[in-house]
């Protein structure tokens, strides 16, 4: 009697989470290219490259309950497992370490609504964990709503790709452009307007996430880093091994560009860290642009 019961409840359970689980859908990018460069290092890319072999990145999606919302892009689960939402970033909100940001609290709000105490399904990339041991996951509901993706439709959220994570890459930020054309959220708000290069000589202690616009006058080459610099206060750092992500850097050369990232400082200089191109936008008057195959950057289509 046990035995049969038990059997019946696991073939409910199957047949429950193939139904929850949904149909991938390949448009919205699960694809991921790899290859080896001559020193043995493995590189990854969203798009195909020359001699780039095609894999899927698709760890099986596990379902879960989600116990509470931490903030707009953490959650815990009933397992006691942290969850950080891969390929965004929201503002910060108030905490004992932290000083709250301008919607921070509303995209809180907003992921407490939709996730607490109701079951998701979590879908893993490249790296299963950070560095703070949070599980990274893009998070979708019962229903298939995919929660990274509508958190940047909303302008509650922006973009953030950390290679090798880069899944639904195109569709986050495709989702980020509507966004801000529409002002939706942070897009309409003064904090996240976009700032001068000049701005970090009036307002020496800026910092956090920040939107900086320049014309970069030259690439300076390290062992690490190619180097767009913008001023004798201001560069941004690019690492060898994600290049492959980004059209040739001349092509930022001598342009109006806006950087998006966290800002550095040290002795006086500053810096931000871009790891995708998505942090990179080519400007043409004040609209956001990408670049092309070639060297000509064309503006966004929304």
């Amino acid at each position: 009697m046990k035995k049969s019961l038990l059997i019946r409840l696991h073939s409910v359970f199957l047949i429950a989470t193939a139904l929850f689980a949904g149909p991938y859908d390949p448009a919205q990018g699960g694809d991921v290219y790899r290859w080896k460069d001559n020193n043995g290092r493995t590189y990854y890319s969203d798009h195909a490259v020359e001699g780039a072999e095609r894999t899927r990145i698709d760890a099986a999606p596990t379902v879960h309950v989600v116990k509470r919302v931490f903030d707009g892009d953490t959650v815990l689960l009933n397992n006691g497992e942290k969850v950080r939402l891969l390929g965004i970033n929201t503002p910060e909100v108030d905490s004992p370490r932290k000083i709250g940001e301008p919607g921070g609290e509303e995209a809180k709000l907003w992921l407490q609504q939709r996730l607490s105490g109701r079951t998701v399904r979590l879908e893993q990339d490249g790296e299963l964990r950070d560095k703070y041991q949070r599980l990274l996951a893009h998070v979708f509901t019962a229903s298939g709503q995919h929660i990274n993706l509508a958190l940047v439709e909303a302008g509650l959220a922006f973009v953030d790709i950390h290679p090798p994570n880069l899944k639904y890459t195109q569709a986050l930020t495709q989702a980020e452009n509507r966004a801000e054309q529409a002002r939706r959220g942070i897009w309409g708000m003064t904090d996240y307007r976009p700032k001068p290069v000049e701005a970090l000589i009036a307002r020496p202690m800026l910092r956090g996430w920040q939107r900086l616009t320049g014309v970069p006058s030259a690439i300076i080459a390290s062992k690490r880093y190619l180097r767009l610099k913008f001023s004798d206060r201001f560069e941004v750092h690019i690492e060898r091994e994600n290049l492959n992500l980004f059209p040739p850097l001349e092509n930022y050369l001598h342009r109006n560009i806006e950087v998006r990232g966290w800002l550095s400082r040290r002795r006086g200089d500053y810096s931000i860290f871009v790891r995708h191109p998505s942090a990179l936008v080519a400007l043409i008057d004040g609209n956001p642009a990408f670049f092309n195959q070639g060297k000509v950057p064309m503006l966004m289509r929304h």
